[in-house]
């Protein structure tokens, strides 16, 4: 199967929704909102949304069913790298061909706007779609719990220390773990979720994200050697890092080996992750 042409079928969905939850970027206060889409249009891979989408196909449910998690993590996704732009954080003056939000805009600007979209997700997660009202929060906390202080943000924090002091390659995949992986997992789980997957199918799936969400670090790292001072490459070098990417996506695989062709979009997008070559 193509992940590419996968992904790029099912962004129309996503970008549609997107489109459509975002404040136009004309209303006021017009900084605010046209910051908040600076970003998000137009996007990357939107390889989270797509595994939220192929989550929901592998536990046998249409993939729009998962659409409001989709977009959630979209806007989660983007406000994180709102925030990693920031002067204080990465410095970092350009992204996906364009200025940063706080180069475009300003930095207060930016991040005001970082600080709208997580609240956006939330209210989307919780809002949108025709999932009973359960299964939305339990995939709601499933995003909150991916960003905050055990996820997300407390594997920036680690990560910034990483940057200064170093770290062994246990440390460093436990911040990829946090960092990455919360995200994907949550986009992965939560589609699932939506799909009223049962418990033992959405740990299952937890472990399968957990796996191609380190995966997909060690694949930037290996397509960016050297940019980033707190990597698995740094740590253990570039043929070791492949192979621990590579026992991670079989042991993801093997995960959901038992889901048969339903789950063949999940499969390719996590060979994808790891295998893309740029």
């Amino acid at each position: 199967m193509d992940a590419r042409a996968y992904l790029v079928e099912r962004s129309v969905l996503v970008d549609r929704e997107l489109d459509a939850v975002l404040p136009a970027a004309g209303a006021p206060p017009a900084s605010l909102h046209g910051a908040m889409r600076h970003l998000v249009f137009p996007g990357g891979k939107r390889l989270r949304p797509g595994l939220a989408l192929a989550a929901a196909e592998a536990v046998g449910s249409p993939p729009d069913v998962a659409l409001p998690i989709a977009t959630a993590v979209e806007l989660v996704h983007t406000w994180s790298l709102i925030h990693d732009d920031l002067p204080c954080m990465d410095d970092d003056v350009e992204r996906r061909g364009r200025p940063t939000v706080h180069v475009a805009y300003d930095e207060a600007t930016a991040l005001l706007a970082g600080d709208a979209l997580l609240a956006l997700a939330f209210e989307v997660a919780l809002s949108r779609g025709a999932a009973p009202a359960a299964l939305r929060l339990e995939a709601t906390r499933e995003l909150a719990t991916a960003a905050g202080a055990v996820g997300l943000v407390g594997g920036q924090v680690d990560d910034l220390f990483c940057a200064r002091s170093g770290g062994d390659a246990a440390f460093v995949e436990s911040i990829h773990a946090r960092k990455t992986a919360a995200l994907i997992t949550a986009a992965i789980v939560g589609g699932a979720t939506l799909a009223g997957a049962a418990e033992p199918d959405r740990e299952r799936l937890r472990r399968f994200g957990l796996g191609v969400g380190v995966a997909f670090q060690i694949a930037d790292d290996l397509l960016d050697v050297g940019e980033d001072a707190c990597s698995l490459v740094g740590a253990v070098g570039e043929e070791a890092a492949r192979a621990r990417g590579e026992v991670l996506l079989d042991s993801a695989l093997a995960e959901v080996a038992a889901y048969g062709a339903g789950a063949e979009p999940l499969r390719a997008l996590a060979l994808f992750a790891l295998r893309r070559k740029e």
